[in-house]
């Protein structure tokens, strides 16, 4: 079977099956098949694959029709400017989040030598991209999982960041490295109740860990926010996501604690997508 033939199955069973996108995730999943860029496979439609070759690309689309996500499947996920290894049980970066990215960007404008701490690092791919950017400044990133470590260690190797960022697991309960200039964190913040209305995509692989909220979505957030007002230095920033609906509550939890609210940001879809804050 040739190329195209091999597509044209793939994207009428993901179509079949209700994919928002058959004709890309077919493509996609045939660059991981032949190791190539979408490029080519469009320019070699008419060439034969292997038989080994056409039964591992057959056996990625059966996954991707059971909801596994691209990421999971190419082990890879491009976010701000970078590319990411993503491995299964961690958290896929999301578009959304390089709102906070952004906001970083404009604090630290004219900013040297700057401390940073990542709560709930993940891939590592929040603090690792804002290293790359800014050449002088260090990084520490803490997680609870130990697979989020290994990846986020890997991930600085492959973006040449080791020299500049350490990773530590642990409970950020249990965390006391240090004062830092500038936090970011974009924690778990789905009300418990409301996760089984996630995409089957992400309910059904991603890791409930980095999802889970509590019962009203703010459990991990308190604990972040409290923590992060003894760890970081007077008149320095605070960058938190948060979801749609806490602006709030995040709101009075962070005043209650020390810090001042800078203002509120919105991400492309005009939802309240993160809160800078200075400690006082």
């Amino acid at each position: 079977m040739n190329i195209e033939k091999a597509l044209k199955n793939a994207k009428a069973i993901l179509e079949n099956g209700g994919s928002k996108s058959p004709c890309l995730d077919s493509e996609i999943l045939m660059s991981k098949t032949l190791e190539s860029k979408r490029e080519y496979i469009l320019l070699n439609l008419k060439k034969n694959l292997e038989k080994k070759k056409l039964n591992y690309f057959e056996d990625l689309i059966s996954q991707r029709l059971k909801g596994k996500p691209i990421a999971y499947l190419t082990e890879k996920k491009e976010f701000w400017k970078y590319e990411f290894i993503i491995k299964k049980n961690i958290l896929i970066p999301r578009p959304d989040t390089e709102t906070l990215i952004e906001e970083v960007f404009k604090l630290t404008k004219n900013k040297s030598n700057l401390r940073i701490l990542d709560i709930g690092v993940g891939s590592g791919c929040i603090l690792l991209s804002i290293l790359k950017e800014k050449k002088n400044f260090h990084g520490i990133g803490v997680d609870i999982s130990k697979k989020c470590i290994s990846l986020c260690k890997t991930n600085a190797q492959k973006l040449g960041l080791t020299n500049r960022v350490k990773f530590f697991q642990y409970d950020i309960d249990n965390f006391s490295n240090g004062k830092y200039d500038l936090i970011i964190s974009n924690p778990p913040y789905i009300k418990k109740h409301c996760l089984k209305y996630l995409e089957k995509d992400v309910i059904g692989f991603e890791p409930k860990l980095a999802l889970n909220g509590g019962l009203d979505g703010l459990s991990e957030i308190r604990k972040i926010v409290l923590k992060s007002s003894e760890l970081i230095k007077k008149k320095g920033k605070f960058v938190l996501e948060i979801n749609f609906d806490q602006r709030k509550e995040v709101k009075n939890l962070l005043e209650r604690n020390g810090f001042y609210i800078n203002k509120i940001v919105q991400d492309l879809a005009k939802n309240d997508r993160c809160v800078v804050s200075t400690k006082i």
